[in-house]
């Protein structure tokens, strides 16, 4: 196990790529060799071993680099090039970095670091090292702990990976007051690195790309909201930089993203804190911060934490300013150094009877928290980086932010035992919950350990409850701010969950998304299933109002169909309608689901003078949360759709199911021919 200041600097040496678990291949035995083999022998000869270059494995297996090809696959190539300019600024070496989106879909990302090299690679003395970065997989200056103390990780396929997927590439750099240009098409060079001429007051990389229609589809476009939020997000994690956010006007028009803004925060997470809570009614007055250089010899941990009396809580994790959605090592530190600083106090304050039936879960069940660390070579699952798995982090994170915690406390006795009830409620009241519920959820909360993304309602009868299931964990974040905690529960899944029609029963038995959703159900499937034993009298399928949604619905209809019929017999499954749009006339405003009633109310409602306003919504996580209740999840004003299968049509339906969504893809490749007039004329089928 590395030592603490191996861990967080250049204290060591730097820890060599571990080899291939696997070791050599073993030479097979020899066997007597055969006049003629038999027919599939003969076809099988080394003419059949296809030996892919370059970058070719990268477009042929985008998922194994990037998780797919869906649209936070398309926004991670992003998230690579601008992470290369964050680690530059990181290492001090550039103050700026500016982002630009256009209208054609070229996103561009500008640094004032040191510039890409661009002498003759050492290895490959016939190219430069910028195309050796930018066409070699694992090709980096991140594996020389010289060249960077900190940064996203040392796989060294980030920019080679973007490269491979961009339609075309462009890449200047400014070095020692020269500037030079290199173009590149699917990863493959288009030209030359050639010397544009001489700069002055320039240094630093730009790279501007377009992602390829090839891979991501032809309607495949970056979101301005997500990109200006990534942006934002870098600002606050590295006060010593200043992010310039550009886009096309046409892009935002309408929305609540500016064309232009400079992000610059000296704060830290302090001030992301303050913006993700601000408005929001919190335990108590002051959060706690904090930010400590070289824990443990070298790096930083920098937190920010509060609690919420309305609202569910949430923990946003990053590791050397790359976001790690699926928490990690530094997440399971900051839990138990909070919980154990609690419980420490308690016993100071003679409270250690009330405090014993405490979770870590009770602690962060309102708890806003932001912590982030900056390790030297961290080890992370996937190539998404989604999951922090360095072993050490956890034990220094826990360290570090228990010594701050402890004197926080001890520094306002009064915050401290305000803090001690709260939490001592957050557990009483779950036993609480538990105690109260009637016999037949007892004995379906008794076989589930509900999942850890549920955000569960209170009410302890299934009567009148709901479970509304959201595509991620942005538009859960806003479904659980604007929902009604009494009667309503949020499951939020992340992307497209599996087509159990086509599935082997081994990949339905192995699928978290499932199991999640099994589970929160409580009632089992297929034959198992128990009416007295649903957790909801309403199941609510709220998916974006674009196509993307409606295929995520028609996977999730088809799960309900083939696992629980009986709970679409029984009426419990619905489909929210979210507004695809909003328009504002002077005072006057409506919501539209759709084109079609978009230009009614038009028509209808908007008869004055003065122009009508319009905004379209691109996604559930982009409406507010007041925004969302008031269309879509207040029972007083939304629309819902029942799902029903009427008798008559149960054979028609069985047949269309298989049909669309078995596994003969002959089947959908017939259907969409024969539609293929109507898909070109209707870009949105409504559900």
């Amino acid at each position: 196990m590395a030592s603490d200041r191996d861990l967080f600097g250049t204290g060591g040496p730097a820890r060599k790529p571990k080899p291939d678990k696997a070791g050599p291949a073993k030479t097979p035995a020899k066997t007597p060799a055969k006049s003629a083999g038999t027919p599939n022998e003969a076809g099988y000869t080394a003419a059949s071993i296809e030996v892919l270059e370059g970058l070719e494995p990268v477009r042929r297996r985008p998922g194994m680099y990037i998780g797919g090809t869906d649209e936070t696959a398309l926004h991670h190539l992003f998230a690579e090039v601008i992470d290369n300019s964050m680690d530059e600024a990181v290492a001090g070496h550039a103050t700026f970095i500016e982002v630009h989106l256009d209208a054609e879909g070229w996103l561009t990302v500008t640094d004032n670091g040191r510039g890409i090299p661009i002498d003759p690679h050492p290895k490959y003395p016939k190219k430069s090292a910028l195309e050796v970065i930018m066409t070699v997989l694992h090709a980096g200056g991140k594996f020389d702990s010289g060249a960077y103390q900190t940064s996203g990780g040392l796989h060294g396929v980030g920019i080679s990976v973007v490269n491979a997927l961009s339609e075309r590439l462009e890449v200047e750099v400014a070095r020692g007051q020269m500037l030079y240009r290199q173009v590149f098409e699917q990863g493959h060079v288009k030209s030359k690195l050639e010397t544009v001429g001489k700069v002055l007051n320039r240094r630093g990389t730009r790279v501007r790309f377009k992602p390829d229609a090839e891979i991501f589809g032809k309607t495949a476009r970056f979101k301005p909201a997500r990109i200006f939020r990534m942006s934002r997000s870098k600002a606050y994690l590295f006060g010593g930089v200043e992010i310039r956010w550009s886009c096309t006007p046409e892009l935002v028009a309408g929305s609540e993203i500016p064309a232009e803004a400079v992000f610059h925060f000296p704060g830290g997470l302090k001030d992301y804190l303050a913006q993700d809570i601000e408005g929001k009614e919190q335990v108590v007055e002051q959060a706690f911060t904090g930010k400590v250089e070289k824990p443990g010899g070298h790096g930083s941990l920098e937190w920010a934490v509060s609690w919420l009396t309305q609202d569910d809580g949430f923990v946003h994790s990053y590791c050397n300013t790359i976001p790690t959605a699926d928490g990690g090592t530094h997440e399971a530190g900051l839990r138990m150094a909070l919980l154990r600083g609690l419980k420490d106090h308690a016993e100071r304050i003679n409270q250690t009877k009330r405090f014993s039936n405490v979770t870590s879960d009770d602690v962060m069940a309102t708890c806003a928290a932001l912590i982030s660390v900056f390790i030297r070579e961290p080890e992370f699952q996937g190539q998404n980086k989604g999951r922090l798995m360095t072993v050490e982090a956890s034990k220094i994170v826990e360290n570090t932010v228990r010594d701050a915690f402890d004197h926080w406390l001890a520094s306002a006795p009064t915050t401290a035992n305000k803090l001690i009830d709260w939490t001592i409620e957050r557990s009483e009241e779950r036993l609480r919950r538990r105690a109260e519920k009637d016999v037949a959820r007892k004995t379906a909360t008794r076989k589930l350990r509900l999942p850890g993304k549920l955000a569960d309602c209170s009410n302890s009868n299934s009567d009148n409850s709901e479970l509304f299931i959201v595509e991620g964990d942005s538009a859960g974040g806003s479904a659980k701010q604007a929902r009604d905690r009494a009667t309503q529960a949020v499951l939020p899944l992340r992307g497209k969950i599996l087509n159990v029609a086509s599935a082997t029963r081994d990949k339905l038995s192995g699928n978290q998304q499932i199991g999640d959703l099994v589970l929160a159900l409580g009632c089992g499937t297929g034959s198992h299933y128990k009416e007295d034993d649903l957790r909801y009298d309403k199941i609510i399928i709220m998916t974006d109002a674009d196509v993307d949604g409606a295929h995520i619905a028609s996977l999730l209809i088809t799960f309900f169909y083939r696992q629980m019929p009986k709970l679409i017999d029984q009426g419990h499954l619905y489909l929210a309608v979210p507004p695809l749009y909003k328009l504002t006339q002077g005072s006057k405003s409506a919501y539209a689901r759709n084109d079609a009633h978009k230009d009614e109310l038009i028509r209808t409602l908007f008869t004055g003078r003065g122009k009508v306003e319009m905004s379209r919504f691109k996604g559930l996580g982009e409406m507010l949360p007041a925004q969302l209740k008031e269309t879509t999840m207040d029972p007083r004003k939304r629309t819902l759709l029942k799902v029903v299968i009427q008798p008559e049509d149960r054979e028609e339906t069985s047949s269309s199911v298989e049909r669309l969504m078995g596994n003969k893809p002959e089947a959908r490749f017939a259907f969409i021919q024969e539609r293929a007039t109507f898909a070109a004329e209707k870009e949105l089928v409504d559900i």
